[in-house]
């Protein structure tokens, strides 16, 4: 085991590092509402690649991913390498649309609301809020768990450390010192993988001997066709790509780029970088299935699929690139929690601002602070005292396959109404809830549904799967058959830039509020 005090140094002086950077950045920068939460306009393509690279890869590339490698071999790895690359190809032909229908928007929660009205509103917050707060919890108790792992950190530390440093930065300089970092982070966290990789695989005795003792281990790891590893898969490339479409993350990173064409070609490299990128830490799944005694069976008391690459970096490797790696989840890990605090903290800022459009301009900042405060107080406390909390990732996936395709379609039809939308969503989440394994006693327990269920999927494939093509059945079914229309060119007249008038009554601002316009791009 790795020194806790070495681990714990290296902890802080990074923590330090990336927090100073965004601070530094974003000094002088952040003078409105509008810089806080959205940096629009701000950044060019190169940057915006940076930021979306960093932001999806948290810490969880190194604890769920190998476990899918390890528990279903390489056709799982190649599940969860597309999974991850879909979303970021969808978003480059939906980010330039959004872009031209809501030139001044911020967010999805008042897209939702201006083109479906309140019940599809509440729905979209709800499930668009739990999978990210999840995101940032299960971020914290992956850190956390690396650490107590390698070098017997408590927990509670770690957790602490990390969330108070990236509330730090980005409390005082929002979405701009976040892009900025992320920017760096990116620039660390590739050369980081590669190194812990081939570090690794040398360390093994190189590519010949770690494929030989894959096969000697279990051929099927090795086998892309391998049914079980091919259903896991595709139901993760279901989940992912309806959880991300729900992911306030992206709409911002949207409104930062400079221009249409720049976001899309940054999410068009974003899918080959974050595919390749998941790929090969998934693999290493497969390799620590091959090289160390790994228990894949979920119901066993020694399952350690979950760790599956720190138990071969405690068995195989030097400790030299214990500590890469030390410093390559602490990169990870701010990289997107301080992306998810910036999202949560602008659905609500939003929302607050229309419902209250007599606040000022610096009471805004302040409401966005104060609930990014709460926001990793809470996170901070769930990653320390519930350990399970990566279980509810699937869950917060489920509902966003269900909402994920209603929420978009209305972006391109004008015959969907709220109520369509919201059929489409609950009709796919029924489905979904169906075959969902997880939650299973909780389901069944309903008098008259229970006895009617059909068997979980424990693949998940059939819940993800069913829900997500179901959603998308029924949306259409239902915009076809509806004879009203919607205006979609309304969108831009609603929704408006909060240091602009709006229609429910107009912004009003004190002397004390300070506004500048968009500056140049950064690239």
């Amino acid at each position: 085991m790795v020194s806790t005090t070495l681990v714990l140094g290296l902890t802080v002086m990074t923590l330090i590092g990336f927090t100073i950077t965004g601070m530094w950045y974003s000094q002088g920068r952040v003078t409105s509402i509008e810089d806080l939460i959205s940096a629009r306009n701000q950044a060019g393509a190169n940057r915006i690649t940076a930021t979306l690279v960093a932001s999806v890869m948290g810490v969880w590339i190194l604890f769920a991913a190998p476990e899918a490698g390890a528990g279903f071999g390489v056709a799982a790895v190649i599940g969860y390498a597309v999974g991850e690359a879909v979303p970021m190809y969808v978003y480059s032909r939906v980010g330039p649309r959004i872009r031209e229908l809501i030139p001044s928007g911020h967010s999805l929660t008042e897209y939702a609301r201006a083109r479906y009205g309140t019940a599809m509103y509440a729905f979209v917050v709800g499930v668009s809020g739990l999978y990210m707060f999840v995101f940032v919890a299960a971020e914290l108790t992956g850190i956390a768990g690396a650490l107590a792992f390698v070098a017997d950190v408590p927990q509670w530390q770690t957790a602490t450390l990390v969330g108070g440093f990236v509330l730090l930065y980005t409390g005082y300089g929002g979405l701009r010192a976040s892009i900025f970092t992320d920017t760096v982070q990116a620039v660390v966290v590739i050369p980081l993988l590669a190194v812990a990789f081939i570090a690794t695989v040398f360390a093994l005795g190189g590519p010949s001997s770690v494929l030989g003792n894959i096969t000697a281990a279990d051929p099927g790891l090795l086998d892309p066709t391998a049914a079980a590893g091919f259903q896991f898969g595709l139901a993760l490339a279901f989940a992912i790509l309806g959880a991300e479409l729900l992911n306030q993350t992206w709409w911002q990173r949207i409104y930062a780029g400079t221009d249409s064409e720049s976001i899309a070609v940054a999410f068009r490299r974003a899918t080959v970088l974050n595919g390749l990128i998941v790929f090969i830490a998934a693999f290493l799944g497969v390799v620590a299935a091959g090289h160390t005694d790994i228990v894949t069976n979920p119901t066993s008391a020694a399952y350690n699929a979950d760790v599956a690459f720190f138990v071969l970096l405690e068995t195989a490797v030097p400790e030299w690139v214990i500590l890469v790696v030390v410093l390559l989840a602490l990169s990870l890990v701010m990289s997107s929690v301080d992306t998810l605090f910036n999202a949560l903290s602008s659905l609500i800022t939003v929302d607050l601002a229309r419902i209250y459009p007599g606040s000022t301009d610096r009471q805004l900042r302040w409401i966005a602070r104060g609930f990014t405060l709460c926001i990793a107080f809470a996170a901070i406390y769930v990653s320390v005292r519930a350990q399970s909390v990566l279980r509810l990732f699937f869950l917060a996936d489920l509902l966003g396959t269900a909402l994920a395709f209603p929420l978009v379609y209305g972006l391109y039809s004008e015959r969907l109404t709220g109520f369509g939308a919201l059929a489409g969503s609950l009709s796919g989440l029924a489905v979904g809830l169906a075959y969902f394994p997880d939650l299973r006693s909780f389901i069944t327990a309903i008098p008259l549904v229970g006895p009617a269920l059909p068997n979980a999927d424990p693949l998940y494939l059939t819940a993800f799967g069913g829900s997500f093509l179901t959603s998308i059945g029924v949306t259409i079914v239902i915009s076809r058959l509806t004879t009203t229309r919607f205006d979609l060119d309304t969108l831009s007249a609603e929704i408006t830039r909060l240091d602009e008038p709006i229609a429910d009554g107009g912004r009003t601002y004190s002397a004390e509020s300070s506004l500048c316009p968009d500056g140049n791009s950064d690239d």
